[in-house]
């Protein structure tokens, strides 16, 4: 057990801070960074449909053009995947080269790849949507880095007392991302909607998608280059973390001059302590050691688990997404609009699924989390996913019924509350507080990783296994699934697994990051 007494100064000086404006400054550097990300990743479900309608439109056919199974699914995805790719590089990275140096380096990437995604070209629909794919993928790695990056970065620089909240504040953004994301989508689709006033697809199907309705796709994706643009001279502007410089690169002095300037107190750089740290063997072993696994097995077993199932479910919603929208009518048959006036009912639906349920359960664990813990906020969340899934699976013929509309949609926006208020935060939070300083980046990134292993699990395993029995009713181009009440079931399997594994995790609230990771420093018993 650490000895606060005996612990480096300038990490004690850190711990016992007052919450202050660099602690707030931390949070908004960082969170600006999961606000782009959420952008970033969220606002493509905004214009698949239009790329749909302007790319894949046939004339013979009597309804609107939708991409084939595989572009939708490598159009959307592929971002996934160069985030998953992203998160293990830059995880590796941040503790190789620092988290200051690594963390420029993936706003740039994502501020060019926005741009690059929005000016995507071809002569031929193949040619444009390969394009997009290319520029996204390298955009997702960008976004990738920032997961264990901002975690890290934010549980370095916080107090003790308040850690949790901070953290979570960091990945809170993310619901205001995917509001703005929404907003920007309305303001753009109104804009050209009110100056190409065209009829919808059954009054006249080669009117309805107007040429220039393609820029409308391109400046929704631009769009994420300005919030990440906008923190990077602040991103470099932030000192190196002090448990960085102090643990990792061995560098009291300058650990003691940044944070001293920081919390505007003179501190000890403890040369002397450093120097018996450095010669000490036991803090040196490597994340491929018995000795890791020995001590922090488990725990990366219990983070990657949990965030993998998690994103399982989070990220699955899409499979009765649509029918929620279409039972309330926030989204009418594809056919009775235009192309324009699509994305605007798309992007007017998933603003208030934002507002209603995402960005006030993000910020119901910023409340609670130091006050009721990581563990109970998690176990929690899982149990109230696990029950109003098997609520919405059981009975699903039940609540498809007109009359039982307002039942149906107050049970999905439950669910996600209760994801957002639980494990989609607290995922986030416990990986950055729980390993070792050196192995702390890495380990985030290999259970953000995780994440996004079980989020593209999620979002095209599921649709697949989601389709109907009859292959005579599925999706255009998709083959017979097992349905979406087996689907739903399937996954509030998967949510009560979650809750299982979460029993494998440590609770962190309360405790230095050396007390939580296990990090011993010289002098202490």
């Amino acid at each position: 057990m650490a000895v606060e007494d005996n612990n480096l100064q300038v990490l004690n000086a850190l711990d016992l801070a007052k919450t202050q404006l660099y602690h707030f400054t931390a949070i908004v550097i960082a969170g600006m960074g999961f606000f782009t990300d959420a952008y970033d990743l969220f606002s493509i479900s905004l214009v698949t449909k239009l790329l749909g309608r302007l790319y894949y439109t046939k004339p013979e056919l009597l309804k609107p053009g939708t991409l084939p199974p595989t572009v939708s699914a490598s159009v959307t995805g592929v971002a996934l995947v160069g985030t998953l790719a992203g998160q293990l590089f830059f995880g590796w990275l941040g503790d190789k080269m620092g988290r200051k140096t690594v963390y420029g380096m993936t706003l740039i990437i994502m501020v060019l790849c926005s741009v690059a995604s929005g000016l995507s070209f071809g002569s031929t629909p193949k040619g444009v949507m390969a394009t997009l794919c290319f520029f996204r993928f390298w955009l997702g790695f960008g976004i990738g880095g920032d997961y264990p990056l901002s975690a890290t970065i934010m549980s370095e620089y916080a107090n003790k007392k308040t850690r949790g909240a901070f953290i979570a504040a960091v990945f809170a953004m993310q619901g205001f991302g995917i509001l703005f994301s929404g907003i920007i989508a309305l303001i753009v689709s109104a804009g050209f909607d009110h100056a190409y006033n065209v009829p919808s697809f059954q009054e006249n199907p080669a009117l309805s998608t107007v040429p220039q309705a393609d820029y409308i796709w391109r400046i929704i994706l631009m769009f994420g280059a300005l919030p990440a643009g906008l923190t990077y001279y602040w991103r470099m502007k932030m000192p190196e973390t002090a448990r960085y410089t102090a643990l990792v690169a061995k560098d009291a002095k300058r650990a003691a001059q940044d944070m001293g300037r920081v919390l505007q107190v003179e501190i000890d750089p403890e040369d002397a302590k450093i120097e018996q740290m450095s010669r000490d063997e036991t803090n040196k072993f490597g994340l491929f050691s018995w000795e890791f696994v020995r001590r922090h097995g488990l725990h990366l077993f219990g983070t990657t688990s949990t965030w993998f199932l998690l994103d399982i479910a989070f990220y699955s919603q899409n499979l009765f997404q649509k029918d929620v929208f279409s039972a309330i009518g926030w989204i009418p048959p594809a056919k009775t609009m235009n192309a324009v006036q699509e994305v605007y009912k798309i992007a007017r639906a998933q603003t208030l699924i934002a507002l209603l349920s995402t960005v006030p359960g993000y910020w119901f664990t910023v409340a609670f989390i130091d006050i009721v813990g990581r563990f109970a906020i998690q176990l929690m969340g899982f149990f109230f996913m696990t029950v109003f899934m098997f609520a919405i699976a059981i009975p699903y013929d039940h609540w498809t019924k007109k009359d039982n509309h307002i039942g149906f949609v107050a049970m999905y926006a439950l669910t996600f509350f209760f994801a957002n208020f639980g494990p989609n935060a607290t995922t986030f939070v416990v990986p950055a507080e729980i390993f070792p300083a050196r192995l702390r980046s890495t380990c985030h990134g290999i259970s953000a990783a995780a994440g996004k292993a079980g989020a593209i699990v999620g979002a095209y395993g599921f649709l697949y296994a989601a389709q109907s029995k009859d292959p005579t009713k599925t999706d255009a181009g998709y083959p017979a699934g097992i349905g979406i009440k087996n689907s739903l079931i399937a996954l509030g399997a998967i949510n009560a697994l979650g809750m299982v594994c979460t029993f494998c995790v440590p609770e962190s609230k309360g405790k230095s990051l050396e007390e939580a990771s296990q990090e011993t420093i010289p002098g202490e018993s």
